[in-house]
């Protein structure tokens, strides 16, 4: 087995400075997520053999980890391009030249139209959707594809139905991990990692963790620095990872409310 560089996180704020290289990991897929952020995840919820879905799947990062962990691994995306690119990055074997116990299994498809995978039949969903339109993957040439969206509205209006999906096959009592960034218009924040947090809660999942993870190595740094310098505002350097649950048939909401969609507080 290849020397794996990694230890378990147990705080609610990771940073990772030298992002995991392991077996075919890189950073070459930009807005890819560091290793460390799926093998974390991986082996906080959920066991070897269980089923593990990556419903935009990008580079594939995430599909290489439920390799190496013994998980059974569902890899979707909309463009087809990033589909072939996570193949190519899967096609490794251990050390002894020997097969792993489970080759991920990759496709084309799209978050809001799981339609191939059956009701409560995932044990765990990992993944990391675009922030609107900050890294465009297809230029517009792929209809449905959420990061050709600008508008705030629009962009949730389409992840909602990807969200309703996502609840529809994950098992009952099991976990949903998202990392989800914000951004800026008009020099002005736009807390979209929050936004998206209400959409999960709006639509009946529960909130088990918000992990703060630290942003290195941005090749865009020193262009946003001088840009910050310029007209005022500080660089968003960090992103929310939220790990939702699907409850079960019978929760004692009244110990859980404050972690479930509430319309006001007030």
């Amino acid at each position: 087995m290849e020397d794996i560089n990694f230890k378990k996180e147990y705080t609610t704020v990771w940073s990772f400075p030298e992002r995991g290289n392991w077996y075919t990991h890189n950073g070459k897929y930009k807005g890819n997520f560091a290793p460390q952020v799926p093998r974390n995840i991986i082996l906080s919820y959920s066991k070897e053999n269980d089923v593990v879905l990556d419903p935009m799947v990008g580079s594939g990062t995430s599909m290489i980890e439920t390799k190496l962990l013994n998980r059974k691994g569902i890899g979707i995306d909309i463009n087809p391009s990033a589909v072939e690119i996570t193949k190519k990055n899967l096609e490794f074997m251990n050390n002894n030249e020997e097969n792993f116990k489970f080759e991920p299994e990759i496709k084309t498809g799209d978050v809001r139209n799981l339609k191939e995978i059956e009701d409560n039949s995932i044990d765990l969903i990992i993944t990391h959707p675009p922030y609107l339109n900050i890294i465009k993957y297809s230029n517009g040439k792929i209809e449905g594809d959420l990061s050709n969206i600008s508008d705030l509205k629009d962009f949730l209006i389409e992840l909602r139905k990807g969200v309703i999906e996502l609840f529809r096959v994950l098992k009952k009592g099991k976990y949903c991990a998202i990392l989800i960034g914000d951004t800026r218009k008009s020099g002005h924040y736009v807390p979209l990692s929050y936004y998206v947090m209400q959409l999960f809660l709006k639509n009946k999942f529960i909130l088990k963790e918000d992990i703060i993870k630290v942003q290195h190595n941005c090749g865009s740094t020193s262009y946003w620095k001088n840009q910050a310098e310029k007209y005022n505002f500080y660089l968003i350097m960090h992103e929310h990872l939220f790990v939702f649950r699907k409850p079960n048939d019978k929760e004692n909401y009244s110990k859980l409310k404050y972690s479930i969609w509430q319309e006001s507080l007030l």
